[in-house]
């Protein structure tokens, strides 16, 4: 489980309609998380899945982690996997390929994901 930096993220990552299945077709979807990537987005309700990743929380002002999406290719390329034509493993289908170690360490300075 994910430790978001605010309860009011944790409330906006997590959001559930149970009219809108889709959290793009829900208008009061503000933010979408995508854990395998641990990046933070704002959606764009325009009718697609497009969504503006943010660096800062807009409900508290904290910095929010870097985005994992280049680790995620470099992982599953050293491990001679394509996402577009190969089976991804279950464990990089979500955050479980950070916590578990599966990828090379974080770039000098930069912090480790957090996780709970």
């Amino acid at each position: 489980m994910i430790d978001h930096c605010c309860d009011e993220m944790t409330r906006q990552a997590g959001w559930r309609c149970r009219e809108h299945p889709d959290v793009f077709a829900c208008p009061d979807a503000l933010v979408r998380f995508e854990p395998r990537f641990r990046e933070y987005g704002l959606i764009v309700h325009d009718g697609g899945s497009a969504s503006r990743e943010i660096a800062f929380c807009p409900w508290c002002g904290a910095r929010l982690p870097r985005s994992q999406r280049d680790r995620w290719f470099d992982a599953l390329d050293a491990l001679g996997i394509d996402p577009g034509q190969d089976e991804v493993p279950p464990e990089f289908e979500d955050d479980r390929w950070l916590r578990e170690g599966l990828a090379a360490p974080a770039s000098a300075g930069e912090a480790p994901p957090r996780s709970g």
